[in-house]
């Protein structure tokens, strides 16, 4: 019975946490609700029968134990890998908490990634922020024997975004204590209807000479901003430096300055540039933000230490709008990193930098660059912010 109730309990904390993440993407996207419509009914039809079969579920499991499956041969497995490796359509096979089990050679390159790397990573994290709440349910569905789901959805890794069509389908394995789902790819089967940013072609930034290049080039341009001057003020400093990195380096530059270096959480959003083609209103609901509550900016001005998250996994580190949806959602971001401003007495305050899903991500030489553009930003703030 414990093991029943234990199981009832997880499936009804997986239903709260997938009924948030729907009811976040929907108030994020409003104008959009088509991806998140038909997974939210299915989480619904699903909690109905949920409410109706628990306790016939929990009464029948106390008429005996629960008839141990049978083990597999290994000419199934070798069946199994077999036929993933010569299939020529992009397949991955997920276990039951959506972990990616095992992919074929044509799926890896879709995910651009090679098969030893990809094994044992969440198949959502190679998803679109913005789809990942649709994939979610419905994989639970899935799951659960609801029925092969079929749906549209977009990836974004690494410098790149592409909208595919999925087929997600419940297999029942001998070898298996649970039932895993098999995850075919296709091109989209309607036009691409997906607002924000288009798909990058790729990009010469991925050259080496390149790259050090330009990363030279926005140092140069910083350096010569913050001298400009003897005494640059505050808030044309702040705002121009956004604007540069903004420009050249990012798609949304958050800068955060604590006014009382003795009171790191106690600081305020001094700046904050984005993209011309995002939302009215965005960017003034970003900076009215405060820094402190959330786990980026907070750990950088507690700790002084940079953070680099070349792929978003959680997508409420940057805090939550008022409507309560993540602000890195809200953002398309695929990509961030946040320095510490030091000056000479300390951390001055954090500069965060996104790259939305359809760009490069940030690398350990662009934390670097930025760490130095930091500690540049924060010798430039005067003794006190004003």
């Amino acid at each position: 019975m414990s093991d029943n109730l234990a199981d009832l309990q997880r499936e009804i904390s997986a239903l709260s946490e997938r009924v948030a993440a729907l009811r976040n993407t929907h108030a994020t996207y409003p104008g959009d609700a088509g991806g998140t419509a038909e997974a939210a009914l299915a989480e619904l039809e699903y909690a109905e029968r949920l409410l109706g079969d628990a306790g016939g579920e929990l009464a029948r499991s106390l008429s005996g134990p629960a008839e141990p499956r049978r083990t597999g041969e290994e000419g199934d497995r070798g069946l199994l890998r077999a036929v993933f490796n010569q299939l020529s359509v992009p397949v991955v096979l997920l276990d039951h908490d959506g972990y990616i089990r095992r992919i074929n050679t044509a799926g890896a390159d879709q995910l651009g990634g090679a098969p030893g790397y990809l094994t044992g990573k969440p198949f959502a994290h190679f998803v679109d922020l913005r789809k990942r709440a649709a994939m979610q349910s419905w994989l639970a569905s899935v799951l659960r024997g609801d029925g092969s789901a079929s749906l549209e959805s977009r990836l974004a890794q690494r410098g790149w975004a592409e909208d595919v069509h999925v087929t997600l389908t419940r297999l029942e394995l001998p070898s298996e204590a649970q039932p895993l789902v098999l995850l075919a790819m296709s091109p989209p089967m309607r036009g691409a209807e997906e607002e924000g940013p288009s798909p990058l072609e790729p990009e010469v930034e991925d050259q080496v000479v390149v790259l050090a290049a330009r990363r030279l080039d926005v140092l140069t341009r910083m350096t010569r901003l913050l001298l400009r001057g003897t005494t640059p003020t505050q808030g044309l400093a702040l705002t121009d430096a956004a604007d540069l990195l903004a420009d050249s380096y990012a798609d949304w530059v958050i800068i955060d300055v604590c006014d009382l270096p003795e009171h790191p959480l106690a600081a305020r959003r001094a700046a904050v540039v984005g993209p011309a083609d995002a939302p009215q209103g965005q960017r003034d609901e970003v900076a009215a933000l405060p820094p402190g509550d959330s786990d980026i900016p907070g750990e950088v001005l507690g700790r002084g230490q940079s953070l680099l998250f070349p792929l978003i996994e959680d997508a409420s580190v940057l805090g939550r709008m008022g409507s309560g949806a993540p602000v890195l959602a809200g953002l398309g971001a695929g990509s961030l990193l946040s320095v510490p401003l030091r000056g000479s007495r300390g951390v001055r305050g954090a500069l965060t930098l996104i790259r939305r899903s359809n760009r490069g991500s940030f690398r350990l030489a662009d934390l670097g660059l930025i760490e130095e553009i930091g500690e540049h930003i924060g010798l430039a703030l005067p003794p006190r912010a004003y």
